[in-house]
């Protein structure tokens, strides 16, 4: 039993793809149906963004905004809370204003550093779906099952359309789709951490699918991938 104690560790499955193709929900369903924790890794980094504009540092001034990333202590409860410095996340996280700011402070070499060991210390001691740009690519490159999540760019425009009609919130597809090509660009042309399908990565194109068919066949594929022969 105590060989079997030493050996044992805990299971993770990463989620990596582009913005808008439904990572973090199919991510928290895939979590509930595997009996795992969800890792929100944008929670997180919404979490620094918080911070820094809370004491007046601007996004874009680097040595500053690392230096908040490595001192703010984040934490995750059993029930998948996120705590900043001991205190439940703000609704503030998922503002306007943190929502602006986010690609400075994500693209942040120093703060992905951080970022990066904050969320290997979370998997130290659980299960966890993990989701994110980087999550199978550089945060746990060897993870039991990993991820790549893809849309057509017109799928998910037309998706967040309805998601934001879906909140009687003006939607213009076009203006969307033209956002999530140039957020495209620039996460897979970013020097650091960009968005990449490794190889290893299990390729999932969920153009024509909905969320359910999502969650259920990436389920399946875990099973698989780590029952016993």
């Amino acid at each position: 039993m105590i060989e079997e104690a030493i050996v044992a560790r805990f299971r993770i499955i990463t989620i990596d793809g582009p913005a808008g193709a439904g990572k973090s929900s199919v991510a928290r369903r895939l979590a509930a149906a595997l009996g795992y924790e969800f890792l929100d890794t944008g929670a997180m980094y919404r979490a620094v963004t918080w911070r820094v504009l809370e004491k007046g540092i601007d996004p874009e001034s680097g040595d500053e905004v690392a230096a908040v990333a490595r001192a703010t202590r984040l934490d995750w409860t059993a029930d998948g809370e996120l705590r900043v410095d001991g205190q439940t996340a703000p609704p503030a996280i998922r503002g306007d204003a943190v929502s602006g700011a986010p690609s400075a402070v994500s693209a942040n070499p120093g703060v992905r550093d951080a970022m990066v060991a904050k969320q290997r210390a979370v998997a130290e001691s659980r299960d966890l779906v993990a989701e994110g740009r980087d999550t199978g690519s550089v945060v746990f490159p060897d993870a039991d099952v990993r991820f790549y999540l893809d849309a057509a760019p017109a799928e998910r425009a037309r998706r967040r359309a309805a998601q934001m009609r879906a909140n009687s919130e003006a939607a213009d597809e076009a203006a969307i789709l033209a956002q999530i090509e140039r957020r495209d660009l620039a996460d897979s042309t970013r020097p650091n951490s960009p968005l990449c399908r490794t190889e290893g990565m299990d390729y999932v194109d969920t153009t024509g699918l909905a969320e359910p068919e999502v969650v259920e066949l990436l389920r399946r594929k875990v099973h698989e991938a780590i029952s016993p022969a």
